[in-house]
């Protein structure tokens, strides 16, 4: 049984974990966007440069990645904290696999469209925002949440530069009451409530999106 202090301690980690996650999903798919656009696009040098990026972020281990920026950074003479380190490493491993997703759902829009958009006398921006962007947010969509769902399951990374969150919460309460079975099954809970909310987010926006892309 969890006592109110185990059950208080157990909240905190858990609004630890959000935060940090939440920032770094905010901020990783208008980046996935715009990086998936240049790398789709071709141009030259930016795309190859991308392409390492995109490389190196999703083959890197996330732990490794945080020690680095968290432990690497300073030595270079950029002082970072650990709650800055830690989301922006997310926000880094976050936006290159967004980048992928982003570049993939481009790749397959149909070109017929913008073709007949063009015919009928559209620029290229209405073009994007008001055609291919809708579209290509819905065909993203299961792909990108999946990422803030693997995102969020792999944030107990954040623990090992000394970030208290949920996981470590869940360790130490273990430690002390040599009880680990209850705190484990809060945390379960409270991750797969979190995950809940995204998938519920999903479908709110796939249906969003698709009574947009279909009066488009």
């Amino acid at each position: 049984m969890l006592t109110p202090t185990a059950i208080e301690a157990l909240l905190w980690g858990a609004w630890t974990t959000i935060w940090i996650s939440f920032l770094a999903i905010i901020g990783g798919i208008p980046l996935g966007l715009g990086l998936g656009l240049l790398r789709a696009t071709r141009v030259p040098v930016v795309s190859q440069v991308i392409t390492v990026y995109v490389s190196l972020g999703r083959a890197t281990p996330l732990v490794t990645m945080i020690l680095f920026i968290f432990i690497g950074l300073p030595a270079l003479g950029l002082d970072i904290n650990r709650y800055a380190a830690a989301v922006f490493t997310l926000l880094l491993n976050t936006t290159a696999f967004n980048t992928e997703i982003w570049r993939s759902a481009y790749q397959a829009f149909p070109r017929s469209q913008i073709e007949a958009a063009k015919a009928l006398g559209m620029q290229r921006v209405p073009i994007f925002f008001r055609i291919m962007l809708p579209q290509m947010t819905y065909r993203a969509l299961p792909a990108l949440v999946n990422e803030m769902t693997f995102l969020v399951k792999a944030s107990p990374a954040i623990a090992v530069i000394g970030i208290v969150d949920l996981t470590r919460v869940t360790n130490r309460i273990s430690a002390v009451t040599y009880q680990p079975l209850p705190p484990i099954i809060a945390a379960g809970i409270l991750y797969m409530l979190f995950i809940g909310v995204l998938v519920r987010l999903q479908r709110m926006a796939e249906n969003r999106a698709s009574r947009f892309s279909e009066k488009s």
